[in-house]
């Protein structure tokens, strides 16, 4: 995905440090686990429909933990259960995964290896073939050929744009958002109004793209984040966002960060409400809207309680600020340099950890099967 219209390339922290997303997507993981049952139910309804004995499955969208994994694992394991359950050979599974050229693969491999080891140790007698590619790639081009795919899954991936809206840069000495990094309450309705056509453009030929690709009756499974309202024109995920502007401008008024390069960053990211998603899968017409579910996650990756006095408001600031480091640290070490980044992200903790004091904020993430 391109930042700010330019040549910068979104990815993970690559690796297995202690700052790289393979050590700090607890938040993507927990979203796995919790739609497992639609996973296995879908893949079991387009085995159903196509009874292929060469089930082509892709993750979009994958980067470079384990997460992905996990998805393979769900998808086996119900494949396998379910053929067995109807006396049929189980079918040999091709799983692709899918991300941006810069994305770490070979940490990927290396994390196939292990767990193809340890299925082979563990299940002998009942171990179902599968076989991993990597496809370098924006989903938002073509990524297979026609009618080849039964089943594609993406986790986390979709409010990620293809681009900043280009109208946001087009005057540098003016800038649209000034002081903001995405979409806020001081955010002029013109930047909303880009931001949202980039989103119906983006999703539309996302749709248009997968719809070419999957077999008759394929399906898919995609989650990712949105908000609550669609009356209101910032969500959740603004005040999220919102705390790294803040950090940032804190910087710019000491005389850290340069001002214009505060204002020139925004990010190629979009939070629709469940209304905007429907409207443009409705306007394509290309797939059966099969199932929709709306979940929560508090902000902090390791916090499961309901009561704000159940937690640690510093450590979670951490935790987010973790989180949200392995997600877009490189976009930020392009854009503004590396030595700005310990301390832009012991700001941002401290800002997250003062936000949940007053408010328990969350996550709103989208969940929907869609039938070709």
């Amino acid at each position: 995905m391109a930042v700010n219209g330019g040549e910068q390339v979104l990815h993970m922290l690559e690796g297995a440090g202690a700052t790289s997303y393979a050590k700090n997507s607890t938040l993507q993981e927990k979203a796995i686990h919790r739609t497992k049952p639609i996973v296995e139910q879908s893949i079991k309804e387009v085995y159903n429909a196509v009874s292929t004995e060469n089930l082509v499955v892709a993750d979009l969208g994958c980067s470079s933990s384990p997460n992905t994994l996990l998805v393979l694992l769900e998808i086996v394991e119900a494949i396998g259960g379910h053929c067995r359950g109807l006396g049929h050979e189980p079918p040999e599974i091709q799983y692709f995964i899918n991300d941006l050229p810069g994305n770490d693969f070979n940490t990927m491999f290396q994390y196939s290896a292990q767990l193809e080891k340890k299925l082979k140790e563990e299940k002998e007698t009942e171990f179902l073939p599968y076989y991993i590619v990597a496809v370098p790639g924006s989903f938002y081009g073509r990524l297979f050929p026609s009618a080849t795919v039964h089943f594609f899954h993406s986790s986390y991936s979709l409010m990620w744009l293809s681009q900043v809206p280009q109208r946001l840069h087009n005057s540098p000495s003016s800038p649209l958002n000034k002081g903001n990094i995405y979409i806020a309450e001081t955010s002029p309705q013109i930047v909303v109004d880009l931001y949202l056509e980039q989103f119906q453009k983006d999703f539309s030929t996302f749709l248009k793209l997968r719809y070419k690709e999957l077999v008759l009756s394929g399906r898919m499974v995609l989650t990712f984040l949105g908000r609550r309202s669609s009356h209101a024109r910032y969500g959740e995920t603004s005040k999220f966002w919102g705390l790294m502007s803040d950090a940032m401008n804190a910087m710019f008024l000491e005389g850290i960060l340069d001002e214009a390069k505060v204002n020139a960053f925004n990010l190629p990211f979009y939070a629709p409400s469940m209304e905007e998603v429907t409207t443009v899968v409705e306007n394509e017409g290309l797939f059966h809207l099969e199932q929709v579910q709306i979940l929560e996650s508090n902000w902090d990756p390791i916090d499961d309680s309901i009561d704000d006095s159940m937690f640690n408001n510093s450590k979670s600031g951490e935790n987010v600020a973790k989180c949200v480091r392995a997600v877009i640290e490189p976009t930020l070490e392009k854009h503004f340099g590396k030595a700005i980044v310990n301390d832009l992200f012991s700001r941002y903790a401290k800002n997250v950890a003062n936000h949940l004091i007053v408010e328990k904020t969350k996550h709103v993430i989208f969940v929907l099967v869609l039938q070709k």
